[in-house]
């Protein structure tokens, strides 16, 4: 019987989270429909074509973060608090600087592929609204990781049931709301 009792664990602790993934993902392609984002997408030559990736490693980067961090509590090598100890400090350092460097990353193969097609783009541009976008959604995303998987620990809760949903739903609502963002500062800057 004591199957039954962990997945039914594992079901309760993340059926919740992943219904507000739901309405949350839902939100975010709303966004994307929208006039206002529908303009900066068509003001900015490439950035529909980073969307995809741009979203995809919000995911990635901080879902191993995620992973890393739960690992780490389950272990007994990081405690569920917010002090700034050696792992958990150099595990947060680690993912934003990932972070940052994909998304530079991902600007710079934006720009290459515009040029392969034989459109123009500004590699500056793609470049800085990535940096933008990377470091806020960064800050975004290690608040919300840190916050749902410590609080959630500390209820009862398994960071390895709850954190990959959240991971996915901010990094997709937030990564939208802040690329549209960078847009708009861009243009102002530039």
């Amino acid at each position: 019987m004591r199957g039954y009792d962990t997945a039914f664990d594992v079901y309760r602790q993340a059926l919740p989270v992943i219904l507000v993934s739901l309405v949350a993902g839902l939100f975010a392609g709303t966004l994307l429909g929208t006039e206002t984002m529908r303009n900066g997408i068509e003001s900015v030559p490439g950035l529909l074509l980073l969307l995809p990736a741009f979203l995809a490693t919000r995911g990635g980067v901080y879902g191993s973060l995620g992973a890393r961090l739960s690992s780490g509590l389950h272990q007994g090598l990081i405690e569920p608090s917010f002090e700034w100890n050696g792992r958990l400090r150099n595990a947060v350092l680690a993912s934003f600087i990932n972070g940052m460097v994909v998304s530079v990353f991902i600007a710079v193969l934006a720009y290459v592929v515009l040029l392969a097609l034989g459109r123009s783009g500004s590699l500056l541009e793609l470049v800085l609204i990535l940096t933008i976008a990377g470091f806020l959604s960064a800050f975004t995303m290690l608040g919300v990781l840190l916050t749902v998987m410590f609080k959630g620990y500390r209820r009862g809760l398994d960071p390895d049931n709850v954190i990959g949903p959240v991971v996915t739903t901010v990094g997709d609502v937030f990564g939208v709301i802040f690329l549209l963002v960078a847009v708009a500062i861009t243009g102002v800057v530039l």
